[in-house]
This record gives C-alpha cells, sequence and structure tokens, in this order.
C-alpha cells in the first residue's frame, strides 16, 4: 500500500552524501552525517530531512561521547521516524563502515502516524539504492542495546561498534 508521499531532493543528497566515502579533506570529513532522521513534513505529503537531528562525524569526540547512544536519544518516544546511521564496526576480520536504514515505530506513536510512515516507507527506501540492512525498531528496548544492531550487521560476528567492545 503506497501513501502518495514522495521524499524531498535534500533526503537522496544526504543519502548520497553519507553512501559514497570519497577521499576528501579533514574539513569535509568531519561535515559527514553518522547519523540522520528524516521525518513527514507538516502537510504528509513529503519524507524531509529532520532539522537538527543529526549527528556529525566531526562532533564524535567534541560534543558527542558515544554516536550510537546519541543517536538513539534522537529517537521521540512518542512518533514514527526514518532514520540512516553509518555504522562502524569490527568483525574478527576486518574493519567495516555499512549504512542502517532504521524504521522506528514506537508503541507510543499514535496508530495514524504509524500507518503513514508504514505505508510511506517504501518511497525512501526505493531512493536508498545500496542499502545492505534494514531494521525495524518498536521500542527503546530493541535499539538501546548495541549487541542487537551488532548482530543486524554481521550476525554474531561483530566484535565491537563505534570502537566499544561488545
Amino acid at each position: 500500500m503506497a501513501s502518495g508521499v514522495t521524499v524531498n531532493d535534500e533526503v537522496i543528497r544526504v543519502f548520497n552524501d553519507m553512501k559514497v566515502r570519497k577521499s576528501s579533506t579533514q574539513d569535509e570529513v568531519k561535515k559527514r552525517k553518522k547519523a540522520v532522521l528524516f521525518c513527514l513534513s507538516e502537510d504528509k505529503k513529503k519524507i524531509i530531512v529532520e532539522e537538527g537531528r543529526q549527528i556529525l562525524v566531526g562532533d564524535i569526540g567534541e560534543t558527542v561521547e558515544d554516536p550510537y547512544a546519541s543517536f538513539v536519544s534522537l529517537l521521540p518516544p512518542d512518533d514514527c521516524r526514518y532514520g540512516l546511521y553509518d555504522a562502524t564496526y569490527e568483525t574478527k576480520e576486518s574493519k567495516k563502515e555499512d549504512l542502517v536504514f532504521i524504521f522506528w515505530a514506537p508503541e507510543g506513536a499514535s496508530m495514524k502516524s504509524k500507518m503513514i510512515y508504514a505505508s510511506s516507507k517504501d518511497a525512501i527506501k526505493k531512493k536508498f539504492t545500496g542499502i545492505k540492512h534494514e531494521w525495524q525498531v518498536n521500542g527503546l528496548d530493541d535499539i538501546q542495546d548495541r549487541a542487537t544492531l551488532a548482530d543486524k550487521l554481521a550476525c554474531n560476528m561483530v566484535v565491537s561498534l563505534e570502537g566499544k567492545p561488545l
């Protein structure tokens, strides 16, 4: 079931910037997004980048100690969101970075919000080509434990996430 919601061009630009890790200057790297939330516009017709709901790579170690915990704290307890999280993790073999598409639909959200976000998810997913990991989360219990994300990334193979051992 499609909702007719469209995806704002800014959302696609943010995704492409996060996806393509071209060699850049130190300043450009600092401005790259580590995590970002997307929401529906006021009129519920477009998916847009949510103002002020992002973590920049340059914030880590400055104003952000734990990027994953900070990302979780951005999620509203009573409304749905889409998120992109650039996970840095280590397996026994290598260090990796993968984008994770997160559909946040907490139990505290209204049924109307859950319905429109669920029916609009395909619109944003189609624009996010090449995403390997998708995660639907229905509450803080599901997302607060970084081991759950680690399992989504590499099924019991992850030894650290964001530099923190599991």
